[in-house]
């Protein structure tokens, strides 16, 4: 008597005992419960699509009793459906890996076209998608629907237009849609993110189509992106790969999502009337959620997208980042003789080696970031309020510049510590003198600069000699006192190299002279 593997499991999973599906099919309890272990096994059970034979069900539960399994080992489908998620794995290689492992047991492999059949036929009865032409987690393709849908301005009355975004995965056909009020960048890139925290991971490649808000202009051949856009491929870890012109095939999913999500939301919702885009994007997430739970309706799928997603390709996926993307705006300036920029009313410093350079402006809610040439040059802390505000990083400054921020009466007094009990006094007095505190540094900084022409002892002993003499030193007067001093060294060592000069005489020169004639 042949086998009713469908009808077995069928009335197992309707909770019939062992001894009543064996009553009613007239199979033994033990291959009934063979059966039933089996497929609990390998997770199969109902419902079944109407082509699923038992002829089906017998293959796959019982691969070894098929005839041309005799004598040939037979290969682990569930094993090659898992690999066969992974980046850069196809069947041809597993098939080698397979043929490799026979020849090591010492049993016979199918040939490949018997494999590739097998495996084909086992993901087509048994699984919700198909591997081989989609791999999971590999592409999102995104686009705007081509119809509208509406609300009613309450002030007004009148219609106001609402875009449908659409974000869908090939493989298992699972589906994401949100309505926006424009089509500008900002709604764009929300609802990318939007999209990817709804499928809670990342797909390897997004492909959107050529708009103007993703893919600024073509040249050579090539798609030149939104700044904004590569920003948040570069946030989440893909790669974006846009379709070509005219070319409805490089996203074919989303072309066809497109047109049933046209029927199953908007034509949906067409009699519905709503006044906020928050009420819309309610009904667009419900019917949403009835268009993924909807069961496949061709033949060889099995389920619907959602059990499709979370059973074959929500593991493939790539987990999204901590924190999820900020949208950031670019701007265009020169930097200003003082090495700063004027971003909205606010002054950010630059490296001044930049002075009089075009550069580029990322802005974030929190960030100011300053590029060059694809370097950034720095990065600040976004100010708000007050206009006028400046960022000023001390690495920025000329080396003048530095000194002149960071001189401060206790840097001054560490300074005149190191040169000397004299200087100290000096500083003291120019800091402790009835002036202002910054004419007062002025003072000290010139004394400081000092050193970059004479030695710290000469400035000390010129401190010592302008305190001996005076009650008032000024920086002037121990200026003059170095100045004095090193011309007055100089002019000594003149005086004693001409002392310990010579001059040669007649004799060096082979002349003779009057006394030595006269000898």
């Amino acid at each position: 008597m042949a086998i009713q593997y469908r009808r077995i499991l069928e009335l197992h999973d309707q909770k019939h005992s062992q001894r009543s599906i064996a009553a009613s099919t007239g199979n033994s309890r033990a291959k009934i419960g063979d059966t039933i272990h089996r497929a609990e096994a390998m997770g199969i059970r109902p419902p079944f699509d109407s082509t699923v034979s038992d002829d089906d069900l017998a293959r796959r539960l019982f691969p070894e009793l098929r005839p041309e399994a005799k004598g040939r080992e037979v290969p682990d489908y569930e094993y090659l459906h898992k690999e066969l998620a992974k980046p850069n794995v196809t069947l041809t290689l597993l098939y080698y890996e397979y043929e490799a492992s026979c020849r090591q047991s010492g049993t016979a492999p199918y040939s490949y076209r018997t494999f590739c059949r097998n495996y084909t036929e086992y993901a087509q009865k048994f699984k919700a998608t198909m591997r081989i032409k989609r791999k999971p987690g590999e592409i999102m393709e995104v686009d705007w629907a081509g119809s509208t849908l509406k609300l009613i301005d309450r002030d007004t009355g009148e219609f106001v237009k609402a875009y449908l975004f659409l974000a869908t995965l090939p493989s298992s056909q699972y589906s994401y849609c949100e309505a926006c009020l424009t089509m500008k960048t900002e709604d764009w890139i929300r609802a990318h993110v939007h999209a990817y925290e709804f499928f809670d991971g990342v797909t390897e490649i997004l492909v959107p189509d050529n708009l103007k808000v993703g893919v600024t202009k073509h040249k050579d051949y090539e798609a030149i992106l939104n700044p904004v856009y590569r920003d948040l491929a570069a946030h989440y870890g893909t790669v974006i790969v846009p379709a070509r012109i005219r070319a409805p095939k490089d996203k074919a999913a989303v072309e066809g999502t497109v047109n049933i999500l046209s029927t199953w939301v908007i034509a949906a919702l067409r009699n519905e009337q709503f006044f906020t885009l928050e009420e819309l994007n309610k009904a667009v997430g419900l019917k949403l959620a009835e268009f993924n739970r909807r069961p496949f309706t061709k033949k060889y799928k099995v389920g619907n997208r959602e059990e499709g997603f979370k059973r074959e390709e929500q593991f493939a996926l790539k987990p999204l980042p901590q924190s999820p993307f900020q949208m950031a705006a670019w701007r265009t300036a020169t930097v200003q003789p003082d090495y700063h920029i004027l971003v909205e009313g606010m002054f950010y410093s630059v490296p001044f080696q930049y002075i009089s350079s075009r550069v580029d402006i990322r802005l974030t809610r929190d960030l100011v970031e300053i590029f060059f040439k694809d370097i950034r040059l720095a990065s600040h802390r976004r100010h708000y309020g007050q206009p006028g505000q400046f960022a000023t990083l001390s690495e920025h400054m000329p080396e003048s510049h530095q000194l002149y921020l960071s001189h401060t009466p206790e840097t001054s007094r560490e300074w005149a510590k190191k040169v000397g009990p004299a200087t100290v006094q000096v500083v003291e007095y120019l800091l402790t003198s009835s002036r202002a505190e910054r004419q007062a540094l002025n003072a000290t900084l010139r004394l400081k600069k000092l050193a970059q022409k004479y030695k710290l002892n000469e400035i000390e002993q010129a401190c010592t000699d302008v305190m001996r003499v005076a009650k008032a030193p000024t920086v002037r007067v121990i200026e003059r006192m170095l100045i004095n001093t090193t011309r007055k060294q100089q002019s000594q060592l003149h005086q004693r190299q001409n002392d310990f000069g010579f001059t040669r005489g007649a004799e060096y020169f082979g002349r003779t002279t009057h006394e030595s004639r006269n000898d």
